[in-house]
């Protein structure tokens, strides 16, 4: 029968220790009213309390920090950092000693060692102290790997090592909506607007230091979260810049496409890069915490061969009365169209003049303006549909509708108005 030798003690010992702030200390308080059994018993004693504030004893404020007492949460974008400390427990010198510390995530191995080389020798009782810091860039599973070998008097080399296993925890929840506005084509830019909702999924109010977007090559960004008043740039969220546990707040931002990027119509299309989020806040007593997001991108609209956009439409029209629009026609592809416009009445939105008019060829990136005149029969909202065109050289016809929306109303209406 095999018997195991018994497991050999090690000379060192290993301690480690996370590294973190402490935090205000929160007394709970214990009143009554004076006529209850007590008397002022309850308040005296609160009073007399070293961890109240004098005048709001009641008001659960503290005046004391308190040394941390667990783990804690670490969450995505802080600084983990950790006190590793090897002490010499034996009556003898130990010698070569080599202290490492690796980080494993779920996807890399990280040497977080500030020294690399090894300790000649450690006389008893006497220890190897390392601090290590490192910016947590993953969420999941993290393991702390602290290994430890060393040579004894007598040239015994001895190995031994320990896991950390802690949580890294998300602390935002950010969310993004693209919205396209169109503007004019002769200006060769089209504007995007960027909404970004940043929500504390986290337990502690965060104070919000700097969100802000940093842009591709191919655009250029203003900040809408502000406005002038006086001369004086004022947040539009107010002077408190703290975001409480599960509340949300709305960034937006406006891009512009540079000059040397947009394409011939003035559209930058396809999928296009519209840059990364910056977000920096401090939790607790100033413990400072960073986010980037991965590059966001948007897919730019299409408008196809042709694109039919209103320069000028009136809101409040009068009923059975003409009023005018003019609608601009742009040739996006790059062939030369040869292009006829039809017009085609609607129930409640007539088209005034001669449909099936030659437009005329359009090169490709050309524009052309045109003046049309309609009227409605019905009162309400009505929408200006039924504009048809067709490229006579592909015998391909481009349909329009929804154009645009004018309020109809009765010219006694509008009078009184």
């Amino acid at each position: 029968m095999e018997v195991n030798p018994p497991k050999q003690e090690h000379l060192l010992a290993l301690k480690v220790m996370r590294l973190t702030k402490p935090t205000l200390f929160t007394n709970i308080p214990v009143t009554c009213e004076e006529k209850d059994l007590p008397g002022d018993l309850f308040n005296q004693l609160m009073k007399d309390d070293p961890s109240t504030v004098n005048g709001a004893e009641i008001l659960m404020l503290g005046e004391m920090l308190t040394l941390p007492q667990n783990f804690g949460n670490i969450f995505l974008g802080e600084t983990f950092s950790s006190y590793i400390s090897v002490h010499n427990d034996s009556s003898q010198v130990v010698k070569d000693i080599l202290v490492k510390a690796d980080l494993q995530t779920s996807s890399q191995r990280l040497n977080l060692s500030a020294s690399s080389g090894a300790v000649a020798e450690l006389k008893p009782d006497c220890c190897i102290d390392d601090v290590i810091h490192h910016e947590v860039k993953e969420i999941g599973t993290h393991i702390l790997v602290c290994a430890v070998s060393y040579a004894t008097q007598s040239g015994e080399k001895m190995y031994f090592r320990k896991f950390f296993k802690f949580q890294v925890l998300k602390p935002l929840d950010v969310k993004t909506k693209f919205y396209n506005a169109e503007s004019d084509l002769s200006s060769v830019t089209d504007e995007v607007f960027l909404e970004a909702q940043i929500q504390n999924i986290t337990n502690s109010p965060m104070f919000m230091e700097k969100v802000s977007l940093e842009p591709s090559i191919m655009y250029n960004v203003a900040e809408l979260n502000s406005v002038n008043q006086a001369g004086e740039c004022i947040s539009t969220f107010g002077s408190r810049a703290y975001l409480q546990p599960m509340d949300t707040r709305q960034y937006l931002y406006c891009l512009k496409p540079k000059k040397e990027f947009a394409e011939k119509a003035g559209i930058i299309k396809g999928v296009t890069v519209i840059g990364k989020l910056d977000i920096v806040w401090k939790t607790n007593l100033g413990e400072r915490g960073r986010l980037q997001t991965s590059q966001l991108q948007r897919m730019a609209p299409g408008y196809g061969d042709v694109r039919l956009s209103l320069e000028a439409v009136p809101d409040t029209v009068n009923l059975e009365e003409p009023f005018h629009i003019t609608c601009k026609i742009t040739n996006c592809s790059e062939r030369t169209m040869d292009l006829v416009l039809e017009m085609c009445n609607t129930n409640s939105i007539h088209w005034c003049g001669i449909s099936g008019r030659q437009l005329g060829k359009l090169h490709p990136s050309s524009s052309l303006c045109l003046a049309l005149t309609l009227l409605s029969s019905v009162q309400g909202l009505q929408s200006v549909s039924g504009l048809r065109l067709t490229d006579t050289f592909l015998k391909r016809t481009y349909e329009y509708d929804d154009i645009a929306q004018v309020c109809v109303v009765s010219s006694a209406i509008k009078m009184e108005n």
